[in-house]
């Protein structure tokens, strides 16, 4: 016993060996409650797995040799079809495939194939490590076996259940198959884009050989890269990437020594167009084009980008209405109700049918001949053309109100001006109107005002205003595209997406024609997507009632789109050639590449795109009822799609004030509206419009890269402006202030009006509001047809802007303006 000197010795000392005998039992607990939770863990792992396993479907032999493809259902849950034919299948027994062939699919999609008992552990240990050094995905790790349970029977969602059922089920196929019996149900099973079921259909497809046998090496190959992503790797719409994918297959074939070098490398060598010889699918599916774009959509979701539609099983609930997607196929592929079709089969139509507040599809037609459009070219869904004037409300109009908060009646001056790299932007009839209205500015489609929105909004507020309507960019915009010099151009789907917002009170919908998919063991999933505001409520409500203008207005360029008694906004657009493109191509003045109208009400929103779809200089649309066609097929479709219903007009908020003209609450003026223009009219040189040099055609080469509706303004660098005499109305001005009293309020209100009547008082002609113009000049407007149709439209571009285009024959010449 120890001997402790003091009672505060002791008890130290039995505190120190208290502490000490503690540890262990403390470690001992730990250890036993890591154990615990590692049983019940397992326990619990091991259950979830059985009960995963219990709920697995059979192997039907059935569904192994045919898979049936998806069902879609339009808006109002009725089945409009299935994405199968039996036309596009081919059943091919294993003896009819050529080694080369299944060598080539077993190199790239199961190297070990024949090693395996349809899990492939040695594979999944290399998919880990490639995932971890490489990122998540670099590898796959499912065998053949797999994906053919997958195709055959299960859903395509990333969860632990469809993977346990799928190793599971890949174990017994194993057992209950041999290893040619898989491949053969593999080979036969997998989709190869196109319509194409099968290797037997895609020789047919890709190849036109029927026989497999004729197959090459290089076939082979080709055949083998498209499974992994059908669409992306389809040897006829994307002949680059499918070349790729092919040598890197070729390369993995000589690397197992299943060809030889010279083999290889004699199959590297071919053209893959070369190779070709593409067989369109003969497939009947009603509703093509909307439904090219549901399977787009599809592909494009997270995990189903490698999805065989035409063998996938589940259901996909569309936003499809069938009446107006019949109604929009007949109207734009026949001549019932629309005469003035071009007889040309490279002239197309990009349409596109929205629900205003929802954003969603309701009627898509991508092409007139519907019979050669199937997984083609959609001209509705993919970027056709530049948008012209369209992009005004956009990029100009739109920021302006929204970030500078002006009202419909903001004052701009229209006099020559420049970009800021000093290219001169002149408008269409290249005649100007002095200071005019934001309104009337968008509602003649003005150009020099909706420049300078732009520029005084800047570029970066532009175009962010833009992407948060679904606009996207490569790079950032320039100054030219506040006219729509786009370089990629857009498409009716965008645009439709785009002014939908306008109609919906700033609030945005992405564009969808997928509300939801339902998978065979009955989960599903929501793809309705989440609106987002895209500006203030009341830049939505002032551009409604401005673009009301456009189709209601005598002066609107877009009168004849309009439908009666319809609350109804929209915008004209068209781009142009430079005049080195028409002596290029040989296009006559007055034909033009694009034509649109989008336009929308508090229901529907459409977009119309008319054009040539390859290329610039495979056409144009002569002036005259060609260039009427977008405009008609609107008109039309409107009409049919409200028939019967009453539809509301745009709700005006209570952010708004004013009546004529309209301000967001607390920006309206203190003073009368001219006080408030005063200042920016006399921006304006006087001597503008004293301009008498003669007319030089040549000059609208200095930018030719530039085919967009500001290419006039190259042509009109000096070009004459409308001349009334400057001394004339200088002697009126004198004579004025010769004639009032001193009262400087008088003697202002008096200089005023006489300078926008030396501006442009033949221009202002047809204008209600500018009553000072002329009237004797205006008969000149109906012999200026002509003239007009290459801006925007025939008759109805005949405003204030181009009443005068007439007495400069050099006019004639000048390219489309919108």
């Amino acid at each position: 016993m120890t001997d402790y000197q003091s009672r505060t010795e002791r008890r130290r000392a039995e505190k120190t060996t208290k502490g000490k005998n503690t540890k262990r039992p403390i470690f001992k607990r730990l250890t036993g409650i890591a154990l615990i939770v590692l049983f019940v863990t397992i326990l619990a792992g091991t259950a979830t797995t059985a009960a995963y396993i219990l709920d697995a479907p059979p192997l039907d032999p059935d569904e192994l040799v045919f898979a049936e493809g998806a069902t879609v259902y339009d808006m109002n849950n009725q089945e409009v079809g299935k994405l199968q034919g039996t036309e596009n299948r081919t059943y091919r027994d294993i003896e009819e495939m050529p080694e080369h062939l299944k060598n080539a699919f077993i190199a790239v999609e199961d190297t070990r194939f024949y090693d395996h008992g349809g899990i492939d552990l040695y594979r999944i240990g290399g998919a880990i490590t490639a995932n971890i050094t490489d990122g998540f995905g670099a590898e796959g790790a499912s065998t053949i076996t797999q994906q053919l349970v997958k195709q055959a029977f299960l859903s395509t969602d990333q969860t632990l259940k469809r993977k346990v059922q799928e190793q599971w089920l890949s174990l017994q196929m194993e057992r209950q198959y041999s290893k040619d019996e898989i491949l053969e149900m593999y080979l036969n099973i997998s989709y190869f884009d196109s319509g194409a079921w099968g290797v037997g259909e895609a020789s047919i497809r890709y190849f036109n050989k029927e026989d497999l046998s004729e197959l090459t090496i290089a076939d082979a190959a080709v055949l083998a890269a498209i499974p992994r992503r059908p669409s992306y790797y389809n040897p006829d719409s994307n002949p680059e990437a499918a070349e790729e994918r092919r040598n890197l297959i070729l390369s993995m074939l000589e690397d197992e020594a299943l060809i030889t070098s010279d083999e290889a490398e004699e199959a590297r060598s071919i053209d893959i167009e070369d190779q070709l010889d593409f067989t369109p699918a003969n497939n009947d599916f009603a509703y093509q084009s909307f439904v090219d774009h549901v399977m787009e959509e599809v592909e494009s979701i997270d995990g189903f980008e490698t999805i065989d539609l035409y063998a996938a099983g589940f259901d996909i609930y569309t936003t499809l209405e069938p009446d107006a997607q019949q109604y929009a196929e007949t109207v734009i592929q026949s001549d019932e109700y629309i005469h003035q079709y071009p007889d040309d089969d490279l002239f197309q139509v990009g349409f596109t049918l929205l629900d205003t507040q929802t954003g969603a599809i309701r009627a898509i037609v991508g092409n007139r001949q519907e019979s050669e459009a199937e997984r083609g070219w959609n001209h509705a869904t993919a970027a056709s053309g530049q948008p012209g004037s369209t992009v005004k409300p956009l990029l100009d109009y739109g920021p302006a109100i929204d970030h500078l908060q002006w009202s419909t009646g903001e004052q701009i001056v229209d006099a020559p001006h420049e970009y800021s790299d000093g290219t001169t932007i002149t408008n269409y009839s290249g005649n100007y109107s002095g200071s005019v209205s934001m309104r009337e500015a968008l509602v003649r489609s003005l150009n020099i005002p909706a420049v300078k929105a732009m520029q005084e909004v800047g570029l970066e507020n532009a175009q962010s205003f833009a992407e948060s309507l679904g606009l996207t960019f490569e790079n950032n915009i320039e100054e030219s595209y506040a006219l729509g010099g786009f370089s990629d151009g857009v498409s009716s789907l965008d645009m439709a997406g785009a002014y939908a917002a306008f109609g919906n009170d700033g609030i945005y919908n992405e564009p969808h024609s997928v509300r939801k998919i339902v998978f065979r063991d009955g989960q599903e999933i929501d793809l309705n997507p989440e609106s987002e505001r895209a500006m203030n409520d009341y830049t939505a409500y002032m551009m409604s009632d401005m673009l009301k203008g456009v189709v209601n207005d005598p002066a609107g360029t877009g009168r004849r789109a309009n439908v009666d008694d319809l609350p109804l906004a929209g915008k004209t657009g068209t781009s142009n050639f430079s005049q080195e493109e028409r002596d290029r191509y040989g296009v006559p003045d007055g034909g033009v590449p694009d034509i649109w109208f989008n336009g929308y009400t508090t229901r529907y929103t459409a977009a119309v795109w008319t054009g040539y779809g390859d290329g610039r200089g495979s056409g144009y649309l002569a002036e005259g009822e060609e260039q009427q066609i977008a405009r008609d097929i609107f008109r039309h479709m409107m009409a049919h799609v409200h028939s019967g219903d009453e539809t509301e007009d745009f709700s005006r908020p209570d952010s708004i004030c004013g009546d004529s003209e309209l301000f967001v609450c607390g920006t309206e003026p203190t003073v009368p509206q001219q006080d408030d223009s005063s200042e920016r009219d006399s921006e304006q040189p006087e001597e503008e419009n004293d301009v008498d040099d003669p007319l030089e055609e040549d000059t609208e080469e200095e930018t030719p890269d530039e085919p967009i509706e500001e290419a006039p303004d190259d042509e009109s660098v000096d070009e004459p402006i409308e001349e009334e005499s400057t001394d004339d109305s200088t002697e009126e001005e004198e004579t004025e202030e010769e004639s009032i009293d001193d009262s400087a309020e008088e003697e202002e209100t008096e200089e005023e009006p006489a300078d926008e009547e030396t501006d442009e008082p033949t221009e202002e002609a047809p204008e209600d509001e500018e009553p000072e113009g002329p009237p004797e000049e205006q008969p000149e407007e109906e012999p200026n047809d002509s003239d007009e149709n290459t801006e925007d439209n025939g008759d109805d571009d005949a405003d204030g802007e181009d009443a005068e285009s007439d007495e400069n024959d050099e006019d004639e010449d000048e390219d489309t303006e919108d």
